[in-house]
């Protein structure tokens, strides 16, 4: 106790690397390239005329060449921010032919030697240039041996360092935090002000500053394009280099007032300018780990449910477990009605107040679902009313749709409380009226007492109910949730589905969770919608879907083996697999022979034995052990069988014990006809 605490990362604390051992063949050439850009510092610091300094700065020349640098690189500066802040969005945001040939144009000043940039200017903008006579005859514009023409020299130096650094800054922010801003009814300019611009402001300043310290400090490309003239082009570097023939000492005293302001810029940016993307203060903190204190608690939330039940649970808006105001309903209460095209194909229609869960394999077409509705995708085209009003074509912001992807999309410069009050600001509410709306909802979630944190301090849970909040405090017709608890812990997931659910029953608008998880699907929602390859497969009430499936996919996430085949005569499945499974007549209006089905056999109803079963067994196969899995109290077993595909049944430990199940074990599995559930596809 008491030792000091090492990251388990190599080289991890002060001196890690050190202490692990740094090859010399790395750390000898390290030291000398730190030596090499090093020692012409100290040079300049060392051959300083100290107690002339002062005299050699305030000279009239030096102080003219200092104003019209200060002039010159301001202007470059703003002329760089004007063309380079767009053409960072493009290079970022849009996809266009030759995009790498401007990229690459961009880079070209960067590698240029300063002097061939200075003839490449002249030649284009000077009095026999391919721009100049026209700039001169039509403007009056002279831009060689002109002030003008040391503006441009310096941008056309300077302007590649605020692209590359605005571009990666661009290219790393996450669209759904945009995304999610216009869907809380946020405009364009909005977005770009509220949202957009604060979260690239580091990288923007960044670059404008650096951008600013190479126009400072450009000489080539200024004296071969606009000339050494006194009080017009002949900035303090220009007047370094005339200096060194005359004044050696002088033109190393203004050389330190460069390097000295070279040196403030990057201290100042303290490692910010890296290309890289945007970020945050730090990262949400996992669940489980030491994360800030939830004082709002879930201890009264209940246990965690175990599985899914066949019904959706009865809730009373307001009811629950929970402490608290009742949830409040949306603003009007609106039906949906929808028709998609495109990769998702199918009408979608829900009445007011209902969830639907959307279930499906990866690359179902769940997020293309809800980014159609949204407006978003050109994957897929939706036409959209809502409570009988027309949003087609409406932009994603006056939809009245809010969204909540899976990652939250917290706004990271926002306070919780600045969060949730978001889409309420968007649509018009005062400000001191939308943060006492914003403090109801997020003491509505329980997570009152966090208002004044930013997502960085949240936990991951606390986080997924402040995006709920905010999505819920918007009062949007539609709310559409992309797997919300999906980042969370088991225990931590359960409580937040609780809390979900219980003011999803007082939403008076339509619902649609995206999720992968069946206790979700069941216990949340009033409908499930099952998607495969952009298509409908089934759409029915959760009890339906648990005991019917239509998709394997879905019969193995509901923990049930699901095997397709074609309709024999007599009740009998031909499996695709190979095999043949009997079934019991009866029930619902059996396919006829030829007919595509899907037999889906619920775990506990395979029963497994060490010898071959006598009795009602109607179907009965040799196999082998391949896998044992608890799951809650009970044991799940793979069984893999030459005749049939492979197997899941679910016995209890005891019975596993008695039986001596090991993987490889030999057993034999029987199921009864009737347990046999036969669903036309």
């Amino acid at each position: 106790m008491g030792g000091p605490v090492r990251s388990g990362r190599p080289g991890a604390g002060a001196g890690g690397a050190v202490r692990r051992g740094v090859p010399a063949g790395l750390l000898v050439p390290a030291l000398v390239g730190v030596a090499f850009l090093l020692l012409p510092l100290v040079g300049v610091l060392a051959r300083t005329d100290w107690p002339s300094l002062l005299h050699h700065l305030t000279t009239p020349q030096v102080t003219q060449a200092l104003r019209l640098s200060l002039v010159v690189s301001g202007w470059a500066l703003l002329l760089s921010l004007l063309m380079g802040v767009p053409l960072a969005w493009l290079l970022a945001r849009v996809p266009f032919p030759g995009k790498a040939l401007v990229r690459s144009l961009v880079l070209l000043p960067m590698v240029l030697p300063p002097t061939v940039g200075g003839v490449a200017l002249l030649l284009a903008f000077g009095r026999r240039g391919v721009l100049g006579p026209w700039l001169e005859s039509t403007f009056g514009l002279t831009l060689p041996f002109h002030t003008a023409g040391a503006v441009v020299a310096a941008a056309f130096v300077a302007m590649p360092f605020l692209v590359i650094s605005l571009e990666g800054a661009l290219a790393g922010l996450r669209p759904s935090l945009e995304e999610t801003a216009a869907s809380l009814g946020a405009g364009p300019l909005r977005v770009f002000a509220a949202v957009t611009l604060p979260l690239l402001a580091p990288a923007l300043a960044a670059g404008a500053a650096l951008t600013w310290a190479r126009a400072l400090g450009e000489f080539g490309a200024t004296i071969t394009f606009a000339g050494n003239l006194p009080g017009a082009t002949q900035t303090l570097p220009l007047q370094v280099y005339l200096l060194l023939q005359d004044s050696p000492e002088a033109a190393t005293s203004v050389s330190l007032l460069l390097l000295v302001i070279a040196m403030a810029v990057l201290v100042a940016l303290r490692g910010r300018w890296t290309g890289g993307a945007v970020r945050e203060a730090r990262a949400t903190p996992p669940e489980g780990a030491a994360a800030p204190a939830d004082p709002a608690g879930f201890a009264d939330l209940g246990a965690p449910e175990e599985g899914p039940t066949l019904e959706k649970p009865p809730i009373r808006p307001g009811a629950g477990v929970g402490a608290g105001p009742a949830p409040a309903p949306a603003a009007e209460e609106s039906d949906l009605r929808a028709e998609l095209t495109g990769y998702t194909r199918f009408p979608l229609t829900a009445p007011a107040g209902t969830t639907i869960a959307v279930v499906g394999p990866n690359g179902a077409g769940k997020t293309t679902l809800l980014r159609a509705l949204l407006g978003l995708t050109p994957r897929a085209h939706a036409e959209v009313l809502l409570g009988g009003r027309d949003v087609t074509r409406l932009p994603t912001h006056r939809r009245e749709v809010a969204w909540v992807p899976q990652d939250g999309a917290l706004f990271p410069h926002l306070s919780a409380l600045a969060n949730t009050a978001y889409g309420l600001r968007a649509r018009g509410v005062p400000r001191a009226e939308a943060r006492r709306q914003a403090r109801e909802w997020l003491t509505r979630l329980g997570v009152g007492e966090l208002a004044g944190r930013r997502p960085a301090q949240l936990s991951g849970g606390q986080a997924q109910r402040v995006a709920l909040a905010r999505a819920l405090a918007a009062r949007p017709r539609l709310l559409l949730l992309d797997e919300p608890l999906a980042a969370l812990d088991q225990t931590t997931r359960a409580r937040v589905r609780h809390t979900l659910r219980r003011h999803l029953a007082g939403f008076g608008g339509v619902c649609l969770i995206v999720t992968h998880d069946p206790v979700e699907a069941v216990s949340l929602a009033d409908r499930v919608l099952v998607l495969e390859g952009g298509e409908a497969v089934q759409d029915a009430p959760p009890a339906e879907v648990t005991r019917h499936p239509r998709s394997p996919w879905v019969a193995r996430m509901l923990g049930g083996n699901a095997w397709e085949g074609t309709a024999g005569p007599d009740g009998t499945v031909e499996l695709a697999g190979g095999g043949l499974l009997t079934t019991a007549p009866g029930g619902a209006t059996p396919p006829g022979p030829g007919a595509p089905v899907l037999a889906v056999i619920a775990p506990e109803a395979v029963s497994l034995h060490l010898a071959r079963p006598e009795g009602s067994p109607r179907n009965v196969w040799a196999g082998t052990v391949r896998e044992l899995t608890a799951v809650g109290s009970r044991l799940r077993v793979l069984v893999t069988s030459p005749e049939v595909p492979a197997l899941v049944a679910e016995i209890t430990p005891a019975a596993a014990a008695d039986l001596g199940l090991t993987d490889g074990t030999r057993v034999w599995t029987a199921v009864k006809a009737t347990e046999v559930t036969v669903v036309g596809l």
